[in-house]
């Protein structure tokens, strides 16, 4: 039988500060409040058990992320040297994200640079590294508590793998009034193929076209071939085996095009067989669809499915940093969705927040003339959702692209400065992006700056490290408290009062004030975000939110 943790906080604060005027410690005048609050907070203690699934994670483009030999080209040894920059391993310090998972994408060889299109599901692609590189990778990411996770499209290969291969070979060579013989050539069952031009096919030649849903040069598999499946569980083994601590599935709902129901059903085998390997691994499944739609596909059993009502420049996060939506509209989705969830799969799902992806436009241009306030607090709401949430690299320093997806998938700006030794971690990006201009800085740049984009990521992620309830508890949303620029609510894990936390947003570029009389047993503030040097203040049942201000309060 498993054994059932209890969830502990270890953080322990040293004092207890009151805000208001004549109670509690003076302040250090030389720290701002987000240092002298947030800095007493610890990881709780379960945050990097090997069972849990609730996390961090770190999205990388291992092409663009850092490059460690010189060839402009990122690589998983580049990774590895940069993994204390994600989580260095050591709660006590304050300069890395602490992230506690990473997610890379494709890894394995492919003819394109996004590697989506898979020659070979068992090796590295050489322009990343080696096999040992990426052992080696594991074997860093677990000393520092971190999990990794890899993409995984299964749905179609690349025209240039050999299963592909072989079979047009076979199928380019079949006499004009004869069938395919899967005794002569088992790759002709990998595929689709027909004779009938459709919607989604792409022509082989001698009168024959095969699917390929996304483009010529990725033809769909076959997934109700039972050898395919069977090289599907080799393949997933296979990096099992490696160290990998699961999977993120690209493009779920295009398994069986327009069939929902068989791509549930090939989730639940893959979820299935995968868990017989290794029973806590986590799976999270790209479904891109409405949050109605992407619920049912919990009923695989699959671990998580990204959130998408929740992402992009017309999802709820944003929609409410741009003023366009009321603050609490926030709250109200949030409780709309943990209900959803837990009705679709007796509460075992773990959403996957997250904001935006390799497949959208970077955040920082969703906001005319934006100083970063509105950055920073999407950034905040996107952690605020409960389960394991997601950033995509560069999200944190405020990097923009858009348009192509090369514009996406730009390289990582460790520095501007020519003189710096980070410059030597600088890759050069996909061919054919366009040169984006860097509003926020550098890493370097910000890094010093506690007011910085960077900075305030890693204050909230911090804050979601230390309270369990964030990204293990369900949403008690308080209407009464919330409007058209606050949002109140509390998160709680059932059956453990003590672990609770009252979060309190302010999305407006002015000033607020929360009367939490209702509310007197929350008395404690024991963190903020604050896109500024104003403070959060809270005394005599009052509490005052800075702009774009939010405050964590405790009993």
């Amino acid at each position: 039988m498993k054994k059932k943790t209890r969830i502990r906080i270890t953080a322990l604060f040293t004092s207890l500060m009151f805000l208001f005027s004549g109670c509690g410690k003076k302040e250090d005048s030389n720290k701002s409040q987000m240092e002298e609050l947030n800095g007493k907070l610890t990881s709780y203690e379960k945050l990097t058990d090997e069972d849990n699934n609730i996390r961090t994670c770190y999205e990388v483009f291992v092409y663009s992320f850092s490059d460690s030999d010189g060839d402009g080209i990122g690589d998983l040894n580049g990774l590895t040297e940069r993994l204390d920059y994600i989580n260095d391993g050591d709660p006590s310090t304050k300069t890395d994200l602490e992230c506690t998972e990473i997610w890379t994408m494709p890894i394995f060889p492919s003819p394109t640079y996004h590697k989506y299109d898979s020659t070979d599901y068992k090796a590295i692609d050489p322009q990343y590294g080696t096999m040992e590189d990426f052992e080696k990778l594991v074997a860093e990411c677990h000393k520092r508590g971190i999990k990794l996770i890899i993409d995984l499209a299964v749905n179609h290969t690349s025209n240039a793998h050999p299963w592909f291969r072989e079979a047009s070979e076979y199928m380019k060579k079949l006499p004009e009034n004869e069938e395919p013989d899967i005794s002569e050539c088992k790759y002709v069952g990998y595929y689709n193929f027909t004779k009938q031009a459709h919607s989604g096919y792409e022509m082989l030649g001698n009168d024959w076209y095969y699917e390929a849903r996304f483009w010529s040069g990725m033809p769909d598999l076959n997934l109700d071939n039972e050898e395919v499946r069977n090289e599907i569980k080799d393949i997933m083994y296979f990096w099992l085996d490696k160290g990998v601590d699961g999977f993120r599935l690209d493009a779920v709902t295009s398994y069986y095009t327009d069939e929902k129901q068989k791509n549930i059903e090939f989730l639940e085998w893959l979820n299935k067989t995968v868990k017989e390997k290794k029973s806590n691994a986590y799976i999270v499944g790209e479904c891109w669809a409405d949050m109605s739609t992407y619920s049912d596909y919990y009923k695989s059993g699959a671990d998580s499915f990204f959130d998408f009502g929740f992402s992009g420049q017309d999802g709820v996060i944003a929609s409410v940093a741009r003023g366009s939506k009321k603050a609490s509209y926030y709250g109200e989705m949030l409780v709309r969705e943990e209900t959803l969830l837990n009705d679709v799969s007796d509460g075992k799902a773990i959403n996957a927040p997250f904001y935006t992806n390799h497949d959208m436009a970077r955040s920082a241009g969703y906001y005319v003339n934006d100083d970063g306030s509105k950055v920073k607090l999407a950034g905040a709401l996107n952690l605020l959702g409960s389960g394991n949430a997601f950033i995509y690299y560069g999200e944190e320093i405020g990097l923009r692209g858009s348009g192509k997806d090369e514009n996406k998938r730009i390289a990582y700006p460790w520095t501007a400065s020519d003189a710096s030794i980070l410059k030597k971690y600088i890759c050069k990006g996909p061919d054919g992006a366009t040169t984006q201009m860097l509003t926020f800085g550098s890493y370097e740049d910000q890094k010093d700056d506690e007011y910085s984009v960077y900075n305030y990521f890693r204050n909230a992620i911090r804050i979601r490290n230390a309270f369990p309830a964030l990204s293990m508890g369900r949403t008690d949303y308080n209407e009464e408290l919330s409007g058209e620029n606050t949002c109140v609510f509390i998160r709680r894990i059932e059956d453990l009062s003590e672990e609770e936390v009252l979060v309190a947003i302010n999305s407006s570029g002015e000033t607020q004030e929360i009367d939490l009389s209702s509310l007197s047993e929350y008395k404690n503030l024991k963190a903020v975000l604050t896109v500024s040097k104003d403070k959060v203040k809270l005394g005599s049942g009052k509490l005052t939110l800075p702009p774009y201000g939010i405050a964590f309060i405790t009993k």
